[in-house]
């Protein structure tokens, strides 16, 4: 698969343009032994895909209730498009956290501030790892960024609910629990895939993110 860069999720609701499934960055066997190829092919190509697809459906729905000024099926659609567009949000973030080249330790400011907000990295990586362990159900564990306070902070989400709408927090980085991610895999022992997937986090992006967010 040729590499491409992701796309911005969730524009507009005003805009005509509908949302694409993203590219990946690498192959789907490229995170292999952590997480094998045949779960890459069906969370990406079936799953996130379906997220897109819905959403654009919600979208044009909720573009011909506003027209109508249609309040109440404006109100029950929000659910299905807080779903699928966090489902969107939050997988085209997660695949660019991830990296065949990735593993280790973060480097620079994000390292400085991890040290700073969680005492360090061995606490910071045991706190998200429970965090995510915890999730009852589906959901994700995520590093975000507290602009307000400027520090990072652990945080979990239900369902595909996005961090950033739900909590007020910026994403730095996301873990997917949900079963899918890694059940072919790991089955029903997430404790397995939390540890295994801590080889292919790409800091590097993690690093741009909170970089970003501080400007």
């Amino acid at each position: 698969r040729s590499s491409a860069k992701l796309v911005a999720p969730l524009g507009c609701l005003v805009s005509r343009q509908k949302h694409t499934l993203p590219d990946l960055p690498y192959d789907y066997a490229a995170l292999e032994p952590h997480i094998n190829a045949e779960i890459m092919q069906l969370h990406h190509s079936k799953h996130h895909a379906t997220y897109v697809n819905n959403l654009n459906v919600v979208e044009e729905k909720y573009k011909e209730a506003l027209a109508k000024g249609d309040v109440t099926t404006q109100v029950s659609l929000q659910p299905a498009l807080k779903f699928n567009g966090g489902g969107h949000i939050n997988h085209t973030i997660f695949w660019t956290n991830l990296s065949p080249n990735g593993g280790g330790e973060p480097k620079g400011e994000l390292m400085e501030a991890i040290k700073r907000d969680f005492g360090s990295f061995a606490n910071f990586k045991e706190k998200l790892t429970a965090v995510s362990v915890g999730v009852q159900g589906s959901g994700w564990g995520w590093l975000g960024y507290n602009k307000e306070q400027g520090r990072l902070q652990i945080a979990a989400c239900a369902n595909q609910d996005p961090l950033q709408g739900t909590t007020g927090l910026i994403p730095l980085l996301g873990i997917d629990v949900w079963e899918h991610a890694y059940y072919l895999q790991y089955k029903n022992v997430r404790p397995d895939y939390l540890k295994a997937i801590w080889n292919v986090i790409n800091w590097e992006n993690v690093s741009s993110r909170y970089s970003t967010c501080k400007k």
